[in-house]
């Protein structure tokens, strides 16, 4: 009798940026959990998600292929994921896993999972707090208990939406970054915000009411991923008393950062700024990977599905956009990938060239913040990105430029389909085209609650759904008419 493959189980947390992580060099301890289980694996130190948000971020993880290759850059993605590219879970699917997604319907990137389930991911308990990973868990657990029963193995995949907005973890994470008084009003630390009309609505459902203090609400951020991490240990922990831990490929990892009460962004995951592309990426495989390691080259989203494929001794026969990470587990040599095409289709259309030295962003048309059209940053001497060097250095402007322009004609060559941030002139979707100033985009866009959050991430999940049941019954017909 052969072998049973082994199992996957794949966590990918909404909106955790890595300078968050106590493993990753925080300063606060927000991930205990999670740093002693990097101990017993692989943790890679330079970690990017290069196109932004949660859709093409899932897509690129969950394909292995880039924009260029998903044709996904944009929050509201209109229509499916295209058919000239297959999902892991397709891959594992025809391989025999038995194949599972928690909190992912209606994704474009959720296609091939055979079962789907859901659990309250947004909206605020009795209490006002969001219990979202206990509430995971509590579908997760019996989930992974049928799973483990079957002969076939398994892959598992999770999808955390701590610590996504709304930041409202259960006590005692509340206040276990902050001893402050979060209605000081001699704080002005969140006026800005306040006055920033396209988000205040959706601030104000889920703020504390009279809150002034920045500090505050980072310290509900930290304490959501402080939650989220003692969540996940419980996950562990049902691994184990399960005795699937040598036999289970686990990968940590998120689909983007997020940004603060900085940049003007507010509490969000848009802008092309550092704190959304530097996320987390740990794998732990009893026996197959070693313990403790860190990794320092510079690797992106687009590798994890050529690395599982490569752990899982699995051969597709796909030229993937990413590529294994095992040689640089292995000390092997592998030229790094150190400059990188950036995107962002959310509440702005932009895109840039990073380099390890240098960023540039370029406005696609004029953003919901009035900010200049072209940036320039330079990350050494400047990584918190304060000082827009655009018009100061406009000789670093024209080279990066050059470079993204020719990395775009390259890869529309290669895929024959014109670069998807050109195409995607409504991902808004508000079916005006193109914003034509910064006072239309910044009066056009709202986002007024959490219910209204969720809506704008699950719209098409009705849709995919009747889809997928209709594509199920065709197939029942066609096997029936054989038969």
């Amino acid at each position: 009798m052969s072998k049973k493959q082994p199992n996957l189980l794949l966590l990918g947390i909404d909106s955790l940026r890595r300078d968050h992580m106590s493993g990753y060099g925080y300063s606060r301890l927000t991930t205990p959990h999670l740093d002693r289980f990097s101990q017993e694996g692989v943790l890679f130190e330079q970690h990017f998600s290069p196109s932004i948000p949660t859709t093409p971020g899932y897509a690129s993880m969950l394909t292995g292929m880039d924009c260029f290759g998903t044709d996904v850059v944009a929050l509201r993605h209109k229509g499916p994921l295209g058919d000239h590219v297959k999902t892991l879970a397709e891959v594992l699917g025809e391989q025999g896993y038995n194949t599972t997604c928690v909190g992912f319907t209606g994704n474009p990137s959720s296609r091939g999972f055979q079962k789907y389930l859901n659990y309250e991911s947004w909206l605020p308990d009795e209490t006002g707090r969001c219990p979202k990973a206990e509430n995971l868990n509590a579908v997760t657990l019996p989930e992974l208990q049928r799973l483990a029963k079957d002969e076939k193995p398994f892959f598992l995949f999770l999808r955390h939406m701590d610590p996504h907005t709304p930041y409202l973890p259960p006590k005692p994470f509340e206040r276990l970054f902050y001893g402050g008084d979060e209605k000081d009003p001699d704080n002005h630390s969140l006026d800005a915000l306040y006055a920033f009309k396209p988000f205040v609505e959706y601030f104000s459902s889920w703020f504390p009411e009279g809150c002034t203090d920045s500090e505050y609400i980072d310290a509900q951020y930290d304490g959501a991923v402080a939650y989220m991490d003692a969540s996940i240990q419980a996950l562990f922990n049902g691994l184990e008393a399960l005795g699937l831990n040598e036999e289970t490929l686990v990968v940590v990892t998120a689909d983007h950062g997020e940004t603060l009460n900085e940049y003007e962004c507010y509490y969000d995951h848009h802008g092309l700024y550092e704190s959304n592309l530097r996320v987390p990426l740990i794998l732990r495989y009893p026996g197959k990977l070693p313990e403790g390691k860190r990794v320092s080259s510079p690797t992106q989203i687009k590798d994890i599905m050529p690395t599982i494929l490569e752990l899982l001794e699995i051969e597709t026969g796909t030229s993937y956009d990413g590529r294994s990470l095992m040689p640089l587990v292995r000390n092997e040599v592998r030229v790094p990938e150190s400059e990188m095409y950036i995107t962002e289709c959310t509440w702005m259309r932009k895109h840039g060239w990073r380099t390890p030295e240098w960023k540039l962003i370029v406005a696609l048309e004029p953003d919901i913040h009035f900010k200049p059209m072209v940036e320039l940053y330079n990350l050494v001497r400047d990584p918190l990105e304060q000082t827009n060097l655009a018009e100061q250095e406009p000789e670093v402007v024209k080279l990066l430029s050059a470079r993204m322009e020719a990395h775009i004609a390259s890869m529309e060559q290669k895929t024959g389909r014109t670069n998807p941030m050109y195409t995607n002139l409504n991902w808004h979707g508000l079916d005006v085209g193109p914003f034509a100033s910064s006072q239309q985009a910044y009066d056009s866009m709202r986002i007024r609650s959490a219910s209204s959050a969720r809506r704008l991430q699950e719209k098409e999940a009705a849709k995919k759904a009747a889809e997928a049941e209709a594509a199920i019954t065709a197939a029942k017909e066609e096997t029936s008419e054989k038969v």
